[in-house]
């Protein structure tokens, strides 16, 4: 009985064994179907323009909920038509090391930790690079895991992206508005121009307001958005923009 016993525990521990290796081969199975599927999102991209993101859809709905219908305005332009008065005032008002990072600043990093060091959801020091991470590809909330995700997309499109596709991308699906994406829409509804011939101080005005574009008006810039706004016309010289 005890031999009989002992085999039976043994085919039970066998058993067992090679369910939980099957376990095991299934999830890295179904992980490494994930990288490579996150990989091929992100090279498809790189030649195909985003037709639209989360936050578009969400802001959408938000907005359709109170009563002002469904609003997502956004005409997506090429990079060498955007004007380059705005694609410096991005550099100098939103990523002073775009063109020199990879695609994280450490300094801004550091400086944002201290600022959350308190406790609660992380925030601040995003480079664009990591922007364009968290707007394409995923949705907006605060969270570690959300921020290890957007730092995965981050390091995937410095990878296989050249800064100007990262700048063309950004430009172009960045909320500037109360419904209202990227550089053309933007121009057109707080202008009535196209991105094409922004001046220097309307192209900083757009970018100024970037930090809660819902909240403030490039065409009624409140003193602090005019004195940022002045701030990104000193600098603009000062960025060299990818060609």
């Amino acid at each position: 009985m005890a031999i009989q016993r002992s085999k039976k525990k043994k085919f039970s521990n066998k058993t067992k064994k090679k369910a939980s290796n099957k376990i095991v081969r299934w999830i890295g199975r179904v992980l490494l179907a994930l990288f490579a599927l996150s990989i091929f999102w992100v090279i498809v991209l790189r030649f195909i323009n985003p037709p639209i993101t989360y936050l578009m859809v969400k802001r959408g709905f938000e907005w359709k909920e109170k009563g002002k219908g469904f609003k997502i305005e956004k005409d997506w332009l090429a990079y060498e038509e955007i004007s380059t008065n705005l694609k410096k005032a991005a550099l100098a008002g939103e990523d002073a090391f775009f063109m020199t990072h990879h695609g994280f600043d450490t300094k801004a990093i550091e400086k944002a930790l201290q600022r959350n060091k308190t406790g609660g959801a992380l925030r601040g020091g995003s480079t664009i690079s990591q922007q364009v991470a968290k707007n394409v590809f995923l949705w907006p909330a605060r969270s570690w895991f959300r921020k290890g995700l957007e730092t995965y997309f981050t390091v995937l499109i410095e990878i296989f992206w050249s800064k100007k596709r990262i700048l063309e991308v950004y430009l172009n699906v960045i909320e500037m508005g109360q419904g209202v994406y990227g550089a053309e829409a933007a121009s057109r509804y707080y202008f009535s121009k196209s991105g094409k011939s922004l001046t220097r101080k309307e192209a900083a005005l757009i970018i100024a307001i970037l930090p809660n574009p819902r909240k403030w008006d490039a065409r009624r810039p409140s003193p602090y958005i005019n004195r940022r706004a002045n701030s990104i016309v000193r600098y603009l010289n000062h960025y060299t923009i990818p060609e």
